[in-house]
This record gives structure tokens, sequence and C-alpha cells, in this order.
């Protein structure tokens, strides 16, 4: 699969440009970008929380070692994130190398590289990686607080874990942190 970019090289052939990239990702081409699907390893669990509220599906195992991260990114076909650059000398991986320390230079990182979008954000329970469903709010009215209850009239429920989402005032924080992370 040929994409390669790396500090000093040429970015990848369908950004259209020649300048040099300004990080290292390996074998993420533009059809891939479509159906992106991560694994993140233990340095980047803020980064795997936020990209599953991206609506990206996205696998975090903290306790994961190396070659267990590299089998399953293989045989899933994920992209494998990482800030170990041993880890990305493994053969047939996908992976972004990622350089900052921050969750703020990670997800614009990701957004510059990847081209990441919001188009499905909140579509994934942060905790589970499960797509959300639909619930009325009869279905969740003991698990959440009664003012929420009282409200709010939309509610998105994890089918794995019953965590119940809605938009409250913290949703609108994250957006803005999104719309931040992701403009350019």
């Amino acid at each position: 699969m040929g994409v390669w970019a790396c500090r000093g090289g040429v970015a990848p052939p369908w950004t259209g440009r020649g300048d040099p990239a300004p990080t290292l990702v390996f074998g993420v081409t533009r059809d891939i970008m479509k159906g992106m699907k991560f694994i993140a390893d233990n340095m980047l669990g803020r980064l795997a929380t936020w990209l599953r509220l991206l609506g990206y599906d996205t696998l975090y195992m903290p306790r994961a070692e190396d070659a267990e991260l590299a089998r399953i990114a293989r045989a899933e076909d994920r992209i494998l994130l990482t800030r170990d650059v041993e880890l990305t000398r493994r053969r047939g991986l996908r992976f972004v190398l990622i350089e900052s320390e921050m969750i703020e230079g990670q997800l614009q990182q990701l957004a510059r590289d990847l081209r990441l979008t919001a188009q499905l954000a909140f579509s994934r329970c942060a905790v589970c990686n499960i797509v959300l469903e639909e619930a009325g709010g009869e279905q969740v009215r003991e698990r959440v607080p009664p003012y929420v209850f009282q409200t709010q009239n939309q509610f998105r429920r994890c089918p794995r874990c019953g965590r119940v989402y809605w938009r409250g005032t913290h949703w609108a924080r994250m957006v803005a942190q999104i719309q931040d992370a992701l403009e350019p």
C-alpha cells in the first residue's frame, strides 16, 4: 500500500502538494480514509476517547502488548496510532506516529494528516466504542438526573454499557473543542 510521508519527505500524492510532510504516516490512502478504523496504543487513551466522540471506530486496549496491537491492526484493517517509534517498525502496519503529548495537538495532527471530520460526531459510546442507539425519554428516565429528563427530549444510549448521552452544557463545550481541533 504505497503512501509514505515522513518529516523532510514529500506529502502523500493525494494531497496534491510537494511540500514536506510534518509527520510519519504509512499506508493510508484516500479510499481508506473514508472508513477509517483506528487502534491506539497505551499512551493515547484520551485520543482514543476523542476519536470515538468524533464517531470513529477506535480500539483502545491499555494492557495489550505491542505484538497484540500489531496483530489486531493487521487483522481488522485498522490504522495504528502510536507515539512509539519502535512499534511503527513492525511489518505490514498502517500507522500514524503521533508527535504531540497534548490532546489538542494530537487531534490537530490527525485532522491535518488524515482529514478527520466531525460528520459522525457523538454517534459512538466514548467508553465502549459501540454505535449509539436513539432512546426515548421513558427508556432512560431511571438513568438520567431528573432535571435532565425534564429539560431534554433527545437521548442516545449505548447498547453495551447502557450509558446515556444527551446534549447538555458539556455538549456545547465539546463541540467547540472539536471545531478548534479540526479547523485549519
